[in-house]
């Protein structure tokens, strides 16, 4: 072995000759796994054993073995020289391994290291092994039974699996291929069914049977899983004392037949002294289990043999919370008449009760019902039965509910009602059931209406049935509500026109909405959407075109800044009473304007709209810095000119002279705006100051004088 080599600790250290490494390979391609692994470990100790006779100490033994895609594994000896031995049959994950007093793991680059050897064959292994290590990994496995260490398993990349067996100290004793795990006779023979055979190893001399085959599992607890029910009375008869043992998850050979729903062999396991209350680790009894499978014979069994009924589970379940869920009237009423409590609740508060209405249970909701359950009974975060089936769309359970007379005005932890949560929801039938038994006043308390959640939610049907049943359309939100809304909203109103649902908005303006009431007003929402139809339906019922924002007071209608880039919206606005001549009313005049500072903030863009610039003084910010915004000032000349149509005699400010030098073609509009304002002009706005937009339509003129009036002809040649 003299031509072999330590893997370089240096990774930048250089490979041998690669045609060598291929050379080694196709010495070791046609071995198997076992053989690669057995091959590797020879190697290891010989290379150690030839090493320490030529004297060389201090170094270490090393060996990287990688099994199809497994790990790189690194052994270290306490003595002796320097050997390594990679053999690879692809890539590596790294794990180490290490004997006593070695001075430390070989790292393995994580790839095979089959280009770093000779590719002289291997040695032949010696007859008698001298081993520089006092404990060398042995050939055989020990047996996990009695191992004292600790084991490890691993899989391959190439789905071997592995195991690997330490000290407590950590050095290893037997590293392989798992082996086959093999079931012992007798629990071969329950698992068959053969009787005869379980007599007679049961009988055999030396035979333990409280010694489990794997982790707590007994030989009674494999006659129950498989209902072998005589091969039970077998065991049971040579070892009573395994009745109530218990595997790794806490379960009782009567837990296993329960889960397995074995009725035969709980009966034969209770006949032979099962306890019928021992619980599993999640403190699940036999009986809950029954009722969790839903067998009134199991439950039966139970009972008769003394089963506590009112034991909880890990979550404070009981066996009738469990009988209910499962809506087996059956067994509750076999629970109740063997002193189950319908009152008991589990750690959230929740009883059987809540649990059937929570899921829609209407048979043990009845039954639960008539035999004096609390109907009105709350979790721990105060939600009612009546209000968890509303939340879950049970129809037939808020109506039975109902009828029953629970409470509707009962609010969860958010202070909602039932009545709330339906509308949210959108289903009408529970809407018209809640609404005769719902409070309007315990309604206004809650500081939310049910019309703010069928609106938000775009519930037009709700919303309808919630109009005519009387709730108040102008029903604001509280201000605790009112902040979780960075717009301040409060009126269903707005929560209509923001979801641009028109229907919504018909409807609620039909049934006296006030469209005012907000402080970020419904008809700005409508002209920053840019939906026409719903800012008609505003203006029509009395919206306030000319309404300013108060976080953002400007001098001119705040409308406007979100209307001027649709110019038929921004022409309909000043039809119908919006005020044009603030718009021509500047600080500044013709004296050169302040450089106009515009906000980095988002709080300085209202409800996501233009950005409006900072106030320049404490009045509001004016319409020209407001054009002069790089998103709006694009369409200066063509605004101007339209606001010139409905003022008379006005003179341009500076900057919006500046805008209409800008562009050659708006040059007229400029000349537009020079004294004197053609007659025609000044007598319209007479006559509009004087009649009133609304009521011009009612004089006695002609057709095109009146559309004249109106702003809707330039030109009055067919009066």
């Amino acid at each position: 072995m003299a031509a072999a080599r330590a893997a370089p600790e240096d990774p930048a250290a250089p490979l041998e000759d690669p045609t060598a490494a291929l050379e080694d390979y196709s010495l070791y391609n046609n071995l198997s796994d076992d053989e690669l692994l057995q091959l590797a470990i020879e190697r290891s100790l010989t290379d150690a054993h030839a090493t320490a006779a030529a004297g060389n100490a201090g170094g270490s033994a090393g060996i990287a073995a990688t099994v199809g895609n497994t790990g790189s594994y690194t052994t270290t000896s306490s003595t002796g020289g320097s050997a390594g031995i990679a053999a690879a049959a692809g890539n590596t994950r790294g794990h180490s391994l290490q004997h006593p007093g070695s001075c430390g793991p070989h790292a393995s680059s994580g790839r095979s290291n089959l280009g770093r050897r000779s590719s002289a064959p291997a040695a032949p292994p010696q007859s008698a092994a001298h081993y520089s290590s006092p404990n060398p990994p042995t050939e055989k496995p020990p047996d996990p039974k009695t191992f004292a260490g600790t084991v490890s398993r691993f899989v391959t990349g190439s789905g071997k699996r592995m195991v690997a067996y330490r000290r407590p100290d950590g050095g290893l004793v037997h590293i392989g291929p798992e082996p086959e795990e093999e079931e012992e006779p007798l629990f071969e023979a329950i698992r068959a069914g053969d009787v005869n055979r379980v007599r007679g190893l049961v009988m055999m001399p030396g035979v333990n049977l409280m010694l489990p085959s794997k982790p707590g599992w007994l030989a009674v607890h494999q006659a129950a899983f498989y209902n072998r029910d005589a091969c039970l009375q077998v065991l049971l008869s040579a070892q009573p004392g395994m009745v109530n043992k218990r595997t790794a998850q806490g379960e009782t050979a009567l837990m296993v037949a329960v889960s397995r729903q074995q009725l035969q062999c709980v009966a034969m396991l209770l006949e032979n002294g099962a306890d019928p209350d021992i619980p599993n680790h999640e403190k699940e009894t036999p009986l809950y289990r029954a009722c969790e499978r839903n067998s009134a014979a199991m439950v039966a069994a139970l009972l008769n043999r003394g089963a506590a009924v009112n034991t909880r589970c890990i979550h404070g379940c009981t066996a009738l919370q469990e009988a209910a869920v499962q809506n087996n009237i059956e067994i509750c009423e076999m629970l109740l008449k063997a002193g189950a409590k319908h009152s008991v609740t589990n750690v959230f508060g929740i009883s059987p009760l809540f649990s059937a209405a929570q899921i829609g249970r209407i048979a043990s909701l009845r039954f639960l019902l008539r035999h004096g359950a609390d109907i009105n009974t709350q979790a721990a975060d105060g939600a009612t039965a009546l209000y968890e089936a509303a939340k879950n769309e049970h129809e037939d359970v808020v109506q039975l509910l109902v009828s029953q007379n629970a409470d509707a005005n009962k609010p969860g932890k958010r202070g909602l009602l039932p009545l709330h949560i339906a509308a949210q929801r959108g289903n009408g039938n529970i809407v018209s059931a809640l609404i005769p038994v719902t409070s309007k006043a315990r309604v206004r308390r809650a500081g939310i209406s049910p019309l703010h959640l069928a609106a938000e939610r775009n519930r037009d049907d709700v919303l309808d049935a919630l109009i005519e049943a009387g709730f108040d359309v102008n029903a604001r939100l509280s201000d605790e509500r009112s902040k979780l809304y960075e717009d301040r909203r409060s009126t269903a109103l707005y929560f209509a026109v923001i979801n641009n649902n028109v229907e919504a908005v018909r409807a609620l303006l039909a049934a006296g909405a006030d469209p005012n009431l907000d402080m970020f007003r419904p008809l700005m929402v409508a002209a920053r959407l840019g939906c026409l139809q719903t800012v008609t339906l505003l203006v029509e019922h009395g919206a306030d075109i000319n309404a300013s924002i108060p976080t953002h007071p400007t001098t001119f209608p705040a409308v406007y800044m979100f209307s001027m880039k649709y110019l038929p919206m921004f022409k309909y606005l000043l039809d119908h009473g919006g005020h044009a001549l603030p718009c021509f009313d500047c600080a500044y005049g013709v004296r050169p304007h302040p450089p106009l500072k515009t906000s980095r903030s988002d709080r300085d863009d209202p409800r996501g709209g233009t950005r409006v610039p900072e106030p320049q003084q404490r009045r509001g910010v004016q319409f020209c810095e407001m054009i002069s915004v790089p998103s709006i000032s694009r369409w200066a000349g063509p605004i101007i000119d339209v606001l010139l149509d409905y003022v008379g005699h006005v003179t341009l400010c500076a900057r919006l002279t500046e805008h209409l030098d800008s562009f050659p073609d708006w040059s007229v509009i400029k000349d537009k705006a020079a004294p004197p304002r053609p007659l025609l002009q000044l007598c319209r706005l007479q006559v509009v100051q004087l009649v009133g937009r609304r009521r011009l339509s009612r004089l006695p003129l002609p057709g095109g004088l009146i559309r004249f009036l109106q702003h809707q002809e330039m030109l009055v040649d067919d009066c």
